[in-house]
């Protein structure tokens, strides 16, 4: 298996002086000219580096646009050859490495619906051993680090050292103005987990609308994402595959122009400011912790005595009750609802856990 430490961060293979790594180019490849106007126009961007192009195109219903196949890898050997950009294809089959190694692709990217199966993943990774490519890998379409963590590791182990991961969001049943959800906490824990994979963002898949993609595409660079990946097309209103969410190079360029580059670090009165801030979190925090093992110490006292008295666990009056106070106290001190619910939640679910417990020891004694 190869090593976290051993893994390249993503611009020691793709540097960039122009920011972050920016990946572009249609959501599929249509035709030759299309595929060439668009990389020549994407090449006189300096912060593109990489053209992007799906010739195998996974649709939900059959008889769609599923790409053009294999001669869309020529193509795209006329972008290397005609712009000095290095290109990227999806593949989701054994056969797909195969012709996309034969053509010299620099990149491979693995999409989020061959993520989700483990199986799938497997056998990309067993066609994978021994080859010396970059291989980048989208989040799986529903929310499950794990399932990601596993296609990661899956690669790594087949010996590939040049990996990143690429949010591209995923799928929510709430509403949303998103397509996919960011879920910006899941790649973030990512990040913390695996510090040495770098971690792309594809805006283009979480808008599903180009009006969005600024903001998504700033937000990704103020968590440190390592790169973007941005969907552009020489006619975008008219691309065969999510024409509403690609747009043109002149677009992008401008787009790009109003990202703002933040720095990690600043001078030594601001960091001397946020070294105090910092101080005062990591108190906080630590009186957080004591006092949510307090609460914890009850909630074990009152499963003991319910259990003695031979009452249910749970009370949904008293339940109902308690959420509808705590939220009203948290809104008025200024906290949002949807971080208070799902602060409950994960509070309660632990009581209930530990009442359970509480419960079982006295029938195995």
């Amino acid at each position: 298996m190869a090593s976290i430490a051993s893994t390249y961060h993503v611009n020691e293979w793709l540097k960039s002086e122009h920011g972050p790594t920016v990946i572009s180019g249609p959501c599929s490849a249509e035709t030759e000219e299309q595929v060439l106007s668009t990389a020549k126009l994407l090449a006189e961007i300096p912060q593109v580096k990489i053209f992007r192009a799906g010739v195998w195109k996974p649709r939900t219903r059959p008889g769609m646009f599923e790409g053009v196949g294999e001669v869309g890898l020529k193509w795209l050997n006329r972008v290397q050859n005609e712009t000095g950009l290095k290109v990227a294809v999806e593949v989701a089959y054994p056969a797909h490495i195969d012709l996309a190694l034969k053509y010299n692709i620099d990149i491979l990217w693995i999409g989020a619906r061959t993520v989700v199966n483990p199986f799938s993943l497997q056998e990309l990774a067993n066609a994978l051993k021994g080859v010396d490519v970059p291989v980048m890998i989208k989040n799986p379409v529903n929310p499950d680090i794990n399932l990601w963590i596993g296609a990661i590791e899956r690669i790594m182990n087949a010996g590939i050292e040049r990996i990143a991961a690429v949010h591209r969001g995923f799928y929510f049943f709430d509403k949303s103005p998103y397509r996919n959800a960011p879920m910006w906490e899941i790649p973030i824990e990512l990040k913390r987990l695996f510090p040495k994979i770098p971690v792309i963002c594809d805006p283009s898949h979480i808008c599903g609308e180009r009006e969005l993609l600024l903001g998504v595409a700033q937000k990704a660079l103020d968590l440190e994402m390592e790169g973007l990946m941005l969907e552009s097309h020489c006619d975008p209103d008219h691309a065969l595959t999510d024409p509403q969410q690609q747009v043109t190079p002149a677009e992008l360029k401008i787009l790009l122009s109003k990202l703002i580059l933040r720095e990690e670090k600043g001078n030594r009165e601001f960091e001397s400011k946020l070294e105090e801030l910092r101080s005062e979190v990591d108190k906080i925090d630590a009186e957080l912790m004591h006092i949510l093992s307090r609460r914890m110490e009850l909630v074990d006292e009152l499963g003991y005595y319910k259990r003695d008295n031979n009452i249910t666990i749970l009370q949904l009056k008293r339940w109902s009750n308690i959420v509808r106070d705590r939220l009203k106290t948290g809104l008025n001190s200024g906290l949002e609802k949807e971080f208070l619910q799902k602060l409950l939640e994960i509070v309660h679910n632990e009581s209930i856990r530990r009442q359970t417990e509480i419960y079982k020891s006295k029938k195995n004694n």
